[in-house]
């Protein structure tokens, strides 16, 4: 992995003194995925990009995180001119069914649905993280630090300044913007008092990979039970990644047993249609949480990804959420500078938080309704939401919809995904 280093630079306070006013144009604070997609997303804007990651192992990576990658987000990736070297990494899906507990009405989505080959793809972390951090460090107009910390920020009229520590030294920024990528505790969020709102769920996840003995047949599966959903997400090597929704105590309660025992309840949710499983590698517990920032933006900052707000994960809506927020701030930084505008002044930046967060909202709302009504034993809604699912087997539009709105082919689309 990386070691501390200001990238094509001997060191950070030459490269400092060298610089007259603005140090750089725009600083991303915060090196994951979402935070290298933006970068990326600005390689061939002209702009000077200074990238702030504070950990050289990510935790994510460590934990083996995967993720559901929507068609939008793979349109956004082509037109970057990354996606040729993530897909060989990841694993397609063409068909996903959902399903109900013991009701036999399962509702099918297939690409036939969209006219596509694929209806979307699995990633873990580092299929996503490494490509983007070798397609950003190749670019000589990103500078990226990695490790270095952010010790303040300071929001003033026409400039923003950023002191960052790294190897021992700490050096003050200038930039036109600073765009916060660090997550959903987000540093820079909170130190410049934007408010959140939201709430903890009574459930917990429970994520873990493990090989079936029969073919994924790249197939996604979510199961819902009264308990909360559960999730099969097809990888390459005929893995899968589950993502198993419980009440907290459950949740910890099924993570103290051990593989064997695990295991045996882990079939019982998972079902026989891939035979036996085999657990690979740890399993870990996270708590489900739905977060919204009342403002995206602030005069020379800007919140994506995480940092601005967080969803169930039902539905695999939260990175694609972030991406498609890098993807719609490139769009509006490119526009505003190819026009002579200040990509930090706080009318251009509301543009982008018109754009995102009604429909982050939309999407946040979603995901919570589908929880709330699936995760539920009151008769009624049971009824209900049966009778939903047999509406969406047997009416075609209605089922395209729903499909197109979980995979992003819903709202405005970035200029990046469009292709030529």
């Amino acid at each position: 992995m990386a070691q501390a280093q200001l990238s094509k630079i001997t060191s950070p306070s030459q490269a400092l003194a060298q610089k007259r006013g603005y140090d750089y144009d725009l600083v991303i604070v915060g090196g994951g995925i979402i935070g290298l997609t933006l970068a990326a997303a600005l390689n061939d804007s002209g702009l000077r990009i200074l990238l702030i990651e504070a950990r050289v192992q990510s935790a994510s990576v460590m934990k083996g995180q995967a993720y559901a990658i929507h068609m939008l987000s793979a349109l956004i990736y082509q037109g970057i001119g990354i996606w040729d070297k993530i897909l060989p990494q990841i694993e397609t899906y063409n068909r996903v069914r959902l399903s109900d507990a013991d009701y036999s009405g399962v509702v099918e989505f297939n690409t036939s649905d969209i006219g596509s080959q694929d209806l979307g793809y699995v990633a873990e972390h580092q299929a996503l993280l490494y490509p983007l951090q070798e397609f950003v460090k190749e670019s000589p107009n990103i500078t990226y630090l990695c490790p270095a910390e952010v010790i303040s920020t300071e929001y003033l009229e026409n400039v923003a300044t950023v002191e960052v520590k790294i190897a021992g030294e700490i050096c003050k920024i200038r930039s036109h913007l600073v765009v916060a990528a660090d997550g959903g505790k987000s540093r820079i969020r909170q130190a410049a008092g934007i408010k959140t709102r939201g709430w903890k769920y009574w459930q917990s996840c429970i994520v873990a990979f493990v090989k079936p003995e029969k073919c994924h047949n790249n197939t996604a599966y979510e199961k819902f039970q009264s308990s909360g959903p559960f999730a099969i997400l097809p990888l390459p090597g005929n893995r899968c990644r589950i993502v198993w929704t419980a009440p907290h105590d459950e949740a910890k309660e099924l993570c103290a047993l051990n593989d064997e025992q695990f295991l045996e309840q882990l079939q019982q949710r998972f079902g026989e249609q891939m035979g036996k499983l085999e657990l690979l590698g740890e399993r870990f517990v996270f708590q489900v949480q739905l977060m919204q920032s009342n403002r995206y933006v602030l005069n020379r900052l800007a919140l994506i990804g995480d940092a601005a707000h967080k969803c169930h994960p039902v539905g695999g809506q939260g990175l694609n959420l972030g991406i498609r927020d890098a993807a719609a701030l490139a769009q509006i930084i490119k526009e505003a500078h190819s026009t002579g505008q200040d990509i930090g002044n706080i009318k251009v930046l509301k543009n982008y938080e018109r754009w995102r967060k009604l429909e982050n909202l939309a999407i946040l709302g979603f995901t919570d309704v589908l929880d709330r009504v699936f995760s539920n034993k009151f008769f009624p809604v049971v009824i209900a939401r049966r009778f939903g699912l047999w509406v969406m087997q047997r009416v075609r539009f209605i089922r395209i919809f729903n499909l197109k709105l979980m995979i992003g082919l819903k709202g405005k689309t970035p200029e990046l995904a469009k292709g030529e």
